[in-house]
């Protein structure tokens, strides 16, 4: 079965966010759904969920710490408050656009490990990474696993190709196709493809061998959307 998951960035607030999860789990129970479904709103929207387990709210980002002197930063405390206990680590906008480093992010994964939470760690190379050929993409993706516990039982692996992510450039089918089975064949996780997936295209990409699912973004944002998504994945 393969795992639908939903990331807000920074959209959606407590309300919408409270009527969205609401509105997918009676779908899941009406569709008799059993499949993994994630969503990760922004930390403002977490909130407690009387929800199915397969329904999981997981945090887009936190620090590496239960708590302290970290503007603008959120820590276990405040996770612990809503009972969460998954997040997203590596996301490419937090590597491009807000700088993290392997090195800090190999800190807040081996930090999450260590507590048990359920992490979705993303990879995935630039334009002109992609463009330099595949030994250099390759290489560029195995840079992002320094550090990284690759045999941590809750590990949930994300491609994400960096140029297309909310560019509505979706990656060719033979592009996913090898991506994937060179990283299946290096590690044996759950591994979901990102970028620009809408419900569109979604079937054709689970449908490529090593695609276990698909971490969507801008496509999630509108609930019946995301449904549609959800139901294309049930049978897969």
């Amino acid at each position: 079965m393969k795992i639908i998951a939903a990331n807000f960035k920074t959209n959606h607030t407590r309300k919408s966010t409270n009527i969205f999860v609401n509105n997918i789990n009676t779908f899941l129970e009406d569709e008799n759904i059993s499949n993994d479904v994630y969503i990760f709103p922004p930390a403002t929207a977490l909130d407690n969920f009387d929800i199915k387990s397969n329904l999981i709210v997981g945090a887009q980002n936190a620090y590496c710490v239960k708590n302290g002197s970290f503007t603008g930063e959120i820590g276990t405390e405040q996770l612990e408050e809503f009972d969460i206990k998954t997040i997203l680590i590596g996301h490419s906008e937090r590597r491009h656009v807000l700088g993290e480093s392997q090195k800090e992010i190999a800190l807040k994964y081996n930090y999450y490990k260590a507590l048990g939470y359920r992490i979705v760690y993303c990879v995935g190379e630039p334009l002109e990474v992609k463009q330099s050929g595949l030994t250099e993409t390759l290489g560029y993706i195995w840079e992002q696993f320094d550090g990284i516990d690759l045999d941590y039982d809750n590990l949930v692996l994300a491609y994400e190709p960096v140029w297309a992510i909310g560019t509505g450039v979706v990656a060719e089918i033979e592009d996913i196709r090898t991506i994937h089975k060179k990283i299946k064949k290096k590690i044996q996780k759950p591994l979901l493809y990102g970028g620009s997936v809408k419900p569109a295209n979604l079937s054709d990409i689970l449908d490529i061998p090593n695609v276990d699912g698909a971490l969507i973004g801008t496509a999630s944002w509108i609930e019946e959307d995301f449904k549609t998504m959800i139901k294309i994945s049930k049978d897969k």
